[in-house]
Parts: structure tokens; sequence; C-alpha cells
């Protein structure tokens, strides 16, 4: 099993990367994190070897103090060579709740984002539309081509996809090329393997979110046991067995702590056997 992949046919990436949005607060929109500590988790992932990491300009503390994106820029600007930002807009939180932006609100997100990591082109941009279970039926197209014509301006080097169908993802190639897919998968949740299939058919990035269940326990005596093969805990071994779904499928767990990043990245070193992959089939 390769340990990297090349994001769009032209960024190699590790295929263990960081997701940014616990960074400013252990629950979407709640009190915020200390900065300090969001800064020394984004350092020491890098240490590790992350060279992809996952956020969003609308990835913030309730009362707005904190932001993944500012974290980032504090944190690592300026930007190692070959560190793949990956950001995604759709999503609006107003005053009276989230929405989603239309196509002509999209330039200010994308300009919001290329202001906020500090950056001139914006490496892979995600076109996130519904909020946790994909809009069946509903077009994304004029959203997709208003993406499509700022990459051509240059503002965005890869288009991904998340929250979607197969019918969505379709609709988005007639368009522009997909690089990435990110939809909730992880091995308590598999409702996407037929689009993962899909993905690993193309050469598109898979990219779970939620790949420890987001909250849901991921615990059963299946994985309890193929995680006591290895020495590993369940929630490493859940990462481990993500890898090991397919050559395209990339994990970024998040977390606010130097301490669980660790653990999780020790997931890498995990290398499940056909024995236990039949057991958690």
């Amino acid at each position: 099993m390769t340990s990297e992949f090349r994001l769009g046919g032209d960024l190699t990436i590790d295929r263990f990367g960081f997701g940014a949005m616990r960074l400013p607060t252990n629950d979407f929109h709640g009190p915020a994190r200390d900065s300090e500590t969001g800064h020394a988790v984004l350092r020491r992932a890098v240490e590790l070897g992350v060279n992809h990491i996952d956020t969003a300009d609308f990835y913030r503390s309730g009362d707005g103090s904190v932001r993944a994106n500012a974290l980032i820029r504090e944190a690592l600007h300026p930007y190692r060579e070959g560190l793949v930002i990956a950001t995604k807009v759709g999503p609006v939180f107003g005053p009276e709740g989230p929405y989603q932006a239309d196509a002509g609100d999209l330039r200010a997100l994308v300009e919001d984002n290329l202001t906020s990591l500090g950056v001139d082109r914006l490496d892979l941009v995600y076109l996130r539309i519904g909020m946790m279970e994909p809009p069946h039926g509903e077009s994304l197209a004029a959203r997709f081509e208003a993406l499509a014509a700022l990459r051509e301006e240059g503002l965005i080097r890869h288009l991904g996809l998340s929250n979607i169908d197969a019918d969505h993802l379709a609709e988005a190639r007639a368009i522009a090329p997909v690089a990435a897919v990110q939809n909730q998968f992880n091995v308590a949740r598999r409702d996407d393997t037929d689009l993962l299939a899909v993905c690993e058919e193309a050469g598109i990035a898979f990219v779970p979110f939620f790949p420890l269940g987001g909250g849901r326990d991921l615990a059963d005596d299946r994985l309890a046991k193929v995680a006591a093969r290895h020495g590993a805990t369940v929630a490493q071994t859940g990462l481990a067995w993500l890898l090991a779904s397919s050559p395209v499928t990339l994990a970024i767990p998040g977390t606010g702590s130097v301490a669980h990043l660790e653990e999780n990245l020790a997931a890498r070193a995990i290398t499940l056997t056909d024995h236990d992959l039949a057991d958690l089939a």
C-alpha cells in the first residue's frame, strides 16, 4: 500500500493528512480553544510529515475569535514547499443560521480563503452542498461552473466536491475535472462504498470527513479484535482501515491536542492483513 497520492495528478501528498475543523473549537461553533495550542498542533503535524491540511474559512469558534485559517497562517506561513492546503466553500453561517451560498457568492468566499490563508492560489477548493446528508436531486451545475471559472482565472488549482452523490459527481465532471470528493465515510458508516468505487476508477481522491465517526463510537467486537492484534487503539485501527479500503482514500483526522495528533498519526505504522480486512468486511 503506497503512502502517497498524486492529487489532481500533479500534487504529491501523504495519504495521512490533518483536518482543521477542531482547532478553533471542540464542538462546531462552540467555545473557543486556546490559539497557542492550535499553533502547536499544526506545527507538530508538519514536523511529523503531514503535507495535506483540510480547512475552511467557516471553521471558527462560536464567537468568531478563533478561526482555523488564521491559525494555519499564523503557525505555518510562509508555507513550506509541498504543503497542500484544501479548503471548502458553500455553507454560510449567518445570524439566522446556516444557508447555502448562490453561485454569485462564491467568488467572495474564495477570496476570503485566499486572504485568510495568505496565498495567491488555493491548492484545492471543495464545493460543499447541503449540510450533513447529500441533497439528492439538487443541481450543483451553476455553483460548480462559478468555481470552474475561478480555476480558469488561476485562483484555484484543483476543484473538489463535498457531501455529494454519484449524480452530483457526474454533473460536475461534465463541467470541469474533479480532483477530490469529501463525504462522510468510516468503518462504521460505509454508505458511499459505490461512490468510492467510482472515484477509484477515475483516480479521484476520496477524503472522508468524520473518519473517526464524528462523535459516533466506532467500537465493535470485530474492530476491537483487530486492534488488539496490532496493539493499537480502535481509533487507530479505524484510520488504518480507511487507508486500506482503497488506494485513493485519504485520511484527515482532526484534533485540538498534540497528544491526540501523535496518537492518530501512529496509525500510519499499522498494516492490516487480508485476515484483518476479512474480519472487518
